[in-house]
């Protein structure tokens, strides 16, 4: 079943959920003759694949700001997104068979799969086993450095961290990894303490960043803690 996108749901529907499956964006509009076309061969081609590919359909008219953050000039306009990004799309109508083609081309191979069946069942083994399918597999190296900070082996958790690069994600974990032990249920006399060594000790500064990532920016404690720190520190 196709989502119907707007440019306020454009990032969550679109951007993160291909992180997850491939997402097909159809750029129509109701003037449109050929979109109509096209539509519902798009929804029976996608819908075939269970939800390893998603349709969003984005009525352009309405939603300017995905208009213009495609360049669309003509309509229909399909683009596909993986982990975030166009990977491949064609403008204007299509026969199903090319439809299916095209579709089929952002179906995960077996390999994928296979490492996404692992990264699922979460335990030790079986991401250590992901892992040795695809070393760089972000998933899964998050997910096992979350079990080695869990039973305390925070230096693995980082080291294994470096295969990637730094996200939100990452940030969060490895601050867990070096925090170790910290208490999590008196932060404020911890960061209270701390604020007076962060200057010039560079574990205190460290210490202090990662309680902060920790919290979130949804704590409401986080913002202000931080411009203290910036205070402190220039």
């Amino acid at each position: 079943m196709a989502i119907d996108v707007t440019d306020a749901t454009f990032e969550a529907e679109v951007i993160e959920r291909s992180h997850q499956a491939a997402v097909v964006v159809d750029l129509w509009a109701e003037w449109c003759g050929p979109c109509r076309t096209l539509g519902p061969i798009l929804e029976r081609v996608t819908d075939a694949t269970g939800g390893q590919v998603v349709l969003a359909k984005v009525d352009v008219d309405a939603n300017p700001a995905i208009s213009q953050a495609f360049r669309v000039q003509s309509i229909p306009a399909v683009y596909a997104l993986k982990d975030g990004a166009v990977v491949d799309g064609f403008i204007g109508a299509q026969p199903e068979e090319l439809v299916r083609q095209f579709v089929e081309r952002l179906l995960p191979t077996e390999e994928e799969s296979e490492i996404a069946r692992l990264v699922a069942a979460g335990d030790e083994a079986s991401l250590r086993a992901a892992l040795e399918i695809e070393p760089g597999n972000e998933d899964a190296i998050v997910a096992l450095a979350e079990l080695l900070v869990e039973r305390g082996d925070g230096d693995a958790a980082l080291a294994l961290l470096e295969r990637i690069p730094e996200t939100e994600r990452t940030r969060k974990v490895a601050a867990a990894a070096r925090l170790g032990a910290t208490p999590t249920d008196d932060h404020d006399a911890t960061l209270t303490a701390l604020l007076d060594r962060v200057k010039d000790d560079d574990e205190a500064r460290q210490q202090f960043v990662d309680i902060l990532e920790l919290m979130g920016p949804d704590d409401p404690r986080t913002a202000a803690y931080r411009r203290q720190l910036t205070a402190r520190l220039f």
